[in-house]
């Protein structure tokens, strides 16, 4: 086991409604303003770090303990930490040999604050009950008055576009495959491809990042997809001149009504070819139909969220973050059939348009709490997009034109 040294400096986080967290310091020693959510996750804090979905929160976990199996390049979601700051009960000293890195050297390196030995107990109950919160949180004895009014001067997330921070600046190319052999025995040992056929689909992808996790793009690269991401501002016309068999619309921080060129780039995608779209995805395409959308209270942020599937009465375990959702009567008047909801709220969970191809999921299905539950709605997809194609899944693939910015950009 590796062992961490954390100096233990005073820190606390107060909330806007003046509530204020004692607690030690780690991570980089810098403040940090946000929206204060909790994470029920009992493991997959680096995950949870690296979501660009999280892009202006505080994260606080709920499970007590973190750190204690450090930290791995290969589990990022991301290339860095997407959080504003992060809190947990007990930080682990130790980490285990395996791994590359610390929790705290990580946040350091990275400049991402941090609390620990706080009653994270009591903060989930008060986010819980009164609502996610903006909160400051900084080292140091500072004046608990002084911390809130920093968290009532930061606009909160209603109305603020993130995406535009998260999304890839070029776009750029992925081929089928391309990681090495050992971490693909690695990534997808622990479950098979829901349909083996699927693995030698061959299309062409076009995938819009509003903050797409890695593993949405592994998903598709493991069923022989070649990917063309594009940033989250790229004109629809611009997407389809690339032939894509399909377009998916990624997950992405913020309020999706903030995001209204994505908007208008779903709307004019409609019909044209086959949409899949995962939780914000989800919810600019229900915007995009004439949907409304609306903030939860707390918002669902954990792998343990039970949906119920409607059509099969099955209950899938999910993993799922975001802090907005769709209004169920809006979508009935949108020809789209809502097929999920949660178990825990009733809120809607998956959709699917009545005449287009085009359908989508609130939660996370590259994610694998389940872990067989939700993998199949890529097979759907990539169905989907071949019967649109005509190419089948088993046809060699299409040459498609080069996106703006050369081949194979970085990410």
């Amino acid at each position: 086991m590796a062992t961490a040294s954390v100096r233990a400096a005073s820190a606390q986080l107060v909330l806007e409604e003046g509530t204020r967290f004692p607690g030690r310091a780690f991570g980089a020693a810098v403040p940090a303003v946000g929206e204060v959510c909790f994470n029920t996750g009992m493991c997959g804090y680096q995950e949870v770090l690296t979501d660009p979905s999280y892009a202006g929160q505080i994260v606080v976990m709920t499970a007590p303990q973190m750190g204690n199996y450090g930290l791995t390049a290969f589990d990022e979601e991301s290339g860095r930490p997407q959080v504003a700051g992060f809190v947990v009960r007990s930080l682990s000293k130790q980490h285990s040999w395996r791994s590359q890195e610390g929790l705290h050297h990580y946040l350091e390196r990275h400049g991402i604050p941090a609390l620990y030995d706080v009653d994270t107990r009591e903060l989930t109950r008060l986010l819980r009950d009164r609502g996610a919160q903006r909160g400051a949180l900084d080292r140091g004895d500072h004046d608990a008055a002084a911390l809130r009014a920093r968290a009532l001067e930061w606009p909160g997330l209603e109305g603020r576009d993130l995406v535009a921070v998260v999304t890839c600046k070029e776009p750029y190319r992925l081929e089928p495959g391309g990681v090495s052999a050992a971490e693909s025995d690695l990534r997808h040992s622990s479950y098979e491809l829901s349909e083996p056929d699927a693995v030698r689909a061959n299309l062409h992808i076009v995938v819009y990042d509003f903050g797409v996790k890695r593993n949405i793009l592994e998903r598709l690269r493991a069923r022989g997809c070649r990917i063309t991401v594009l940033p989250a501002s790229w004109p629809a016309a611009e997407a389809l001149a690339l032939d894509p068999d399909a377009i998916l619309l990624s997950n992405g921080p913020g309020d999706p009504a903030a995001v209204e060129y994505a908007i208008t780039t779903a709307r004019d995608l409609l019909g044209r070819v086959p949409l899949f779209g995962i939780c914000l995805g989800h919810q600019i395409l229900g915007l995009a139909l004439g949907a409304k959308r609306f903030k939860l209270k707390f918002g669902h942020r954990g792998v343990n969220h039970p949906v119920h599937d409607l059509a099969s009465g099955k209950v899938r375990v999910t993993t799922q973050n975001h802090g907005f959702a769709l209004e169920a009567d809006s979508l009935a008047r949108a020809d789209v059939e809502i097929t999920e909801l949660s178990l825990n709220d009733g809120t809607v969970e998956a959709m699917s348009h009545r005449t287009l191809p085009a359908f989508s999921v609130q939660y996370h299905p590259e994610a694998a709490p389940g872990p067989h539950d939700n993998d199949a709605h890529f097979d759907r997809f990539l169905r989907m997009a071949a019967t649109h194609s005509g190419r089948g899944l088993a046809s060699p693939p299409a040459s498609s034109a080069a996106p703006r910015g050369g081949e194979d950009a970085a990410a």
